[in-house]
């Protein structure tokens, strides 16, 4: 039997870590973030999709896709996260247990980061541990799989 399918999805401007605010979202890239999730995912029996778009419809489609086909979403929708309607209604259609992420505290930020349309959708949040909010997500996605 194949492992359960976990998909990340990651917005915009999350290609730039490293080098984009390296005091607010850390050093490592977006290449690390994987490396470490794949890593973490094997470890657990998952297997993962790892992907990143500056588009929102990119991430509209991901998600959709996933209708059926993933055991959960890991969903760190950067900027997209305060605006994106669109967004939340491809989590709710795709009917998968997702868990959104954040690098940085987002309750300590600008005000107009404090609302997520992705909590919406989603069954919990990961916000202010860095690159290791996604191996928590994955930690709970696991947990939350076994357990259904």
């Amino acid at each position: 039997m194949a492992n359960p399918t976990i998909l990340i999805v990651n917005g915009p401007n999350l290609n730039m870590l490293g080098k984009r605010q390296p005091e607010v979202y850390g050093r490592e890239t977006l290449a690390d973030i994987e490396t470490a999730a794949r890593s973490h995912a094997a470890s657990l029996g998952l297997d993962v999709e790892f992907r990143q778009s500056n588009h929102e419809g990119d991430l509209v489609d991901w998600i959709q896709g996933a209708r059926g086909r993933c055991a959960g979403i890991i969903v760190n929708a950067g900027a997209y996260t305060h605006t994106s309607i669109a967004i939340l209604d491809a989590l709710l259609a795709a009917e998968v247990t997702c868990v959104e992420v954040h690098l940085s505290n987002i309750h300590q930020r600008e005000e107009f980061r404090h609302s997520s349309f992705v909590s919406k959708a989603a069954k919990g949040m990961i916000c202010g541990f860095g690159s290791h909010g996604y191996i928590l997500a994955l930690d709970a996605l696991a947990r939350l799989i076994r357990e259904s």
